[in-house]
């Protein structure tokens, strides 16, 4: 590809985009920069003012930007409508991540980024790790075994957990590091995870399956009964195996809420059981994602941000004790055949 076409790519996708995501001509100040990516998040997700509410003041800003970084690189993967010119753009997009690292920015996200990368030290693998997964996006529309969803979500979702951990000083280093690593990517997943089985529906319009093909085999499970869009026996069975091994996933990596800050605490038990609650919703609908889209109720959504933040109050209250659903101790065993 000359670098003509390329360029005619990257303006054709800047355009199916908002024209705010341009690089400007002129870098902004970082103040601009900073309060560009406080916009974006507390715009785009309507659970940020709760969830950075619990945060020292002075973190806020390093999150904006992180959660900027990851919004928009989402979206010039996901938002183009078109495979050439998005992984033309994200190839952009990467290139001017290592140019940040190189101390050239110019793009709001960038120029914010590059003061949270500095006050956080953090490395640029976990920033290069989501575009690997945006990119994979754009070609793959299966996977054959969970062990490679599992993969999908090493670059798709465990990164955003480690910059956390990175913005909010609880990185650690040494084993300490691999151990806190280890149960926030467990937690990530077990999100990743989560969202998947509420968005089956969704997912099919794009073509995408993210259950694993070796699991719908299993249980004798078809693309043709997604598509059909009928509760099916197996179907449910299926769907009742995959969240009870999300919600394992999410156990396994409960015990970091112990390990780190109470403010960082509050956050991840509010993250960890609104996940929870998106599987106790697929449990409720009794399994037919295929219907309508599960959604947690705003009374449910009331209840979390209240538990949350009467922990900010309450120390003595148990962060790490989920309640609701049960969850099981350890993964459920992958080649058993139907569910009990």
């Amino acid at each position: 590809m000359t670098t003509l076409e390329r360029d005619a790519l990257i303006e054709h996708a800047w355009a199916a985009l908002p024209a705010s995501y341009r690089t400007p001509a002129v870098a902004p100040t970082l103040a601009e920069a900073r309060a560009w990516c406080k916009n974006l998040a507390e715009t785009h997700y309507e659970n940020f003012h709760v969830a950075s509410w619990f945060l020292p003041e002075a973190l806020r800003p390093h999150f904006h930007s992180i959660y900027a970084y990851c919004r928009v690189s989402d979206d010039l993967g996901d938002e183009v409508g078109d495979t050439d010119q998005s992984l033309a753009l994200l190839d952009y997009w990467g290139a001017e991540l290592d140019a940040c690292y190189a101390g050239v920015t110019r793009h709001p996200v960038f120029v914010a980024l590059a003061e949270t990368i500095r006050a956080c030290g953090i490395p640029k693998e976990p920033f290069a790790d989501l575009l690997v997964a945006f990119r994979q996006d754009q070609k793959t529309t299966r996977f054959e075994t969970m062990q490679q969803v599992r993969e999908y979500c090493r670059y798709s979702a465990n990164p955003v957990g480690r910059l956390v951990l990175y913005a909010a000083g609880e990185a650690a280093e040494g084993r300490e590091q691999e151990e806190r690593f280890a149960l926030s990517d467990a937690t990530c997943t077990a999100l990743q995870l989560a969202n998947f089985w509420q968005d089956v529906k969704v997912d099919w319009t794009k073509d995408r399956v993210y259950l694993p093909q070796q699991d719908m085999r299993r249980f004798g499970v078809t693309d043709e009964t997604i598509a059909g869009g009928v509760l099916t026996p197996e179907f449910r069975n299926l769907m009742q195996y995959e969240v009870g091994y999300a919600r394992s996933l999410f156990a396994q990596g409960l015990p970091l809420i112990g390990k780190v800050h109470r403010e960082l605490a509050l956050d991840l038990d509010l993250f960890s059981r609104g996940g929870l609650a998106i599987l106790r919703a697929v449990e409720l609908q009794g399994y037919d994602v295929l219907k309508a889209r599960p959604s947690i109720s705003k009374g449910a959504k009331f209840a979390l941000a209240l538990r949350a933040v009467a922990g900010k109050f309450l120390p003595f209250m148990g962060l790490s004790k989920v309640s609701g659903s049960p969850i099981q101790p350890s993964e459920p065993q992958r080649t058993r055949g139907k569910s009990a």
